[in-house]
C-alpha cells in the first residue's frame, strides 16, 4: 500500500517520515533517535495509529515506535532486535535488510541506543532517553 512513499522515501533526504494513513503528518531530517522523539514531544497525544517509514529501525526506534501506537514500519535497515520487539507488539514491519543488531557509527560493536534498548519497555526506554538528551543539552548549553 505504501511502495511508492516508501520508494520517494528512501530516494530523499528525510530519515524519518509518520504517516496518518496516506496523510503526511510529520518528516524530519535529522539523525539517529532525534526525530521520533521529537515527534512523541510535540504530536504523538491523541494521534491515531500512524505508519513509520525510517532510515534505520532497530531495538530503540522499535520501542518509541511502540509509543506513537505505530501499526507498520518500513526500513531499509532493520535489527535482529527490532523484530522481536515489532512482533512483540504486532507491528508489521517491511525490511530491506536484517542485521543482528544496529552498529555504532564507525562500526566498531553494538549502536549505544541499541545497547541501552536491551531488556527495556517502551515507556521505560523513553524516559531514560529524554533523561539522556536533556543532560546532554544542558551540557552543551554550559
Amino acid at each position: 500500500m505504501y511502495a511508492h512513499l516508501f520508494n520517494e522515501f528512501l530516494t530523499g533526504d528525510d530519515t524519518l517520515r509518520i504517516y496518518e494513513g496516506h496523510t503526511l503528518v510529520f518528516a524530519s531530517d535529522k539523525e539517529r533517535l532525534l526525530p521520533l522523539m521529537e515527534y512523541i514531544a510535540d504530536h504523538s497525544a491523541g494521534h491515531q495509529p500512524v505508519t513509520i517509514f525510517d532510515k534505520i529501525m532497530g531495538n530503540a526506534a522499535a520501542l518509541l515506535a511502540v509509543k506513537v501506537n505505530c501499526r507498520e514500519v518500513y526500513s531499509p535497515l532493520g535489527s535482529e532486535l527490532g523484530i522481536k520487539t515489532l512482533d512483540r507488539y504486532g507491528i508489521t514491519y517491511h525490511l530491506n535488510e536484517i542485521v543482528p543488531f544496529i552498529q555504532r557509527p564507525d562500526g566498531k560493536g553494538i549502536c549505544p541506543m541499541e545497547q541501552l534498548s536491551i531488556g527495556k519497555e517502551p515507556e521505560e526506554f523513553y524516559e531514560e532517553l529524554k533523561v539522556r538528551m536533556e543532560a546532554s543539552q544542558q551540557a552543551e548549553s554550559a
